[in-house]
This record gives C-alpha cells, structure tokens and sequence, in this order.
C-alpha cells in the first residue's frame, strides 16, 4: 500500500539532508546576527554622516540658533544726557522715509513738497512727528527724546527752505540738580 501513493514519505522531510548542511545551518544561525548587529552599530556610531540635504546640525547653524536676540545697556542715570543733532536724529530716525520719499513722506531739500507744512509752524510739525500723520509712525516715546525730535523736525524743514529756529534746551530736571 505504501507504493500507491509516491512521494508520501518526502512530505515530512526538511530543506536539511545531511549532517553537513546542518552545522553549515547551525553556524550561520549565530554569525550572521551577529555580523548584522556589528553592521549596525558601526553605522549608528559613524559621526561623518551629513544631515539629510541642509547644515542645520553644523556649527555655524546652531551658534545662529543660539545667539542672543537682545541686549541689556546699563547706563549711568547720574551722568550728563549727550542731546543729538537735528541732523544726527534725521540720519538715525528719519531718513529711512525722507530721504527716499517712501509713503508718500516729504523729501528732504524738496522745498515745494515742504512749504505748506513748514507754514503750519514749527508746534504743528512737531506735534505731527511725535503723535505720527498718515503713513509716519509716532516718534515720540522712543529711542530719541521729545527735545531731539523737534531738532530733527527744524533740521528737516530748514535744509527744505524753511526758517526756523531751533527749540530751546529742555531744563534741567529737579532730579538731576545738585543737592
């Protein structure tokens, strides 16, 4: 009976056939892992990998990340306020705009385009500067005090034709008079 049906033995064999196939198997059971492994670990371990397409991990990149974003000034409260030009706050402050005339901002020089408003006077065009008009933002309350401001606002009308004269030196404060 066992002829009636051929190949039914070979069902239960295996890929191995002889003694030699498996200590081949047996041994390539332990050393392929561990070769995998040691693959592996060096390639975790490499440091000359480059970032995926960029240098953010570079240290130009990071010390760009890191950099301080402000700073602190501290100054002598005690010490003499140093009161800039007109001039000085112009080159600082205004002429980002009236040197170019960007929105729409009166040019310096530009006589015509400063007439009227020197007209006005020299407290109007001072309250303009440091409330703001139209596009300027409002400068008072900055970096520069109200006093520079209004140097600024003379320097500017009379290099524009205008002919006024230069505010009076704020007072000194009772704070910072001698005892």
């Amino acid at each position: 009976m066992s002829d009636s049906n051929p190949g039914a033995h070979d069902v239960h064999e295996g890929p191995i056939k002889t003694p030699k196939q498996l200590i081949w198997t047996v041994v390539a059971s332990f050393v392929v892992p561990v070769v995998i492994i040691i693959m592996l670990t060096q390639f975790v371990a490499n440091k000359e990998r480059p970032a995926a397409g960029s240098d953010g991990l570079g240290p130009e990149a990071t010390a760009r990340r890191i950099q301080p974003i402000g700073a602190i000034e501290i100054r002598d409260a005690s010490a003499p306020a140093v009161l800039r030009t007109g001039e000085q706050v112009y080159q600082a402050q205004c002429a980002a705009c009236h040197a170019s005339g960007a929105a729409g901002a009166p040019k310096l020089g530009d006589g015509a385009a400063w007439g009227a408003r020197v007209a006005t006077g020299y407290e109007a065009l001072l309250s303009s500067a440091l409330k703001g008009k139209g596009a300027m933002a409002a400068q008072g309350g900055g970096e520069f005090s109200d006093y520079e401001i209004g140097r600024a606002v003379v320097y500017l009308a009379n290099q524009s034709g205008g002919k006024l004269a230069e505010p009076p030196a704020p007072a000194a404060s009772a704070a910072s008079a001698p005892n």
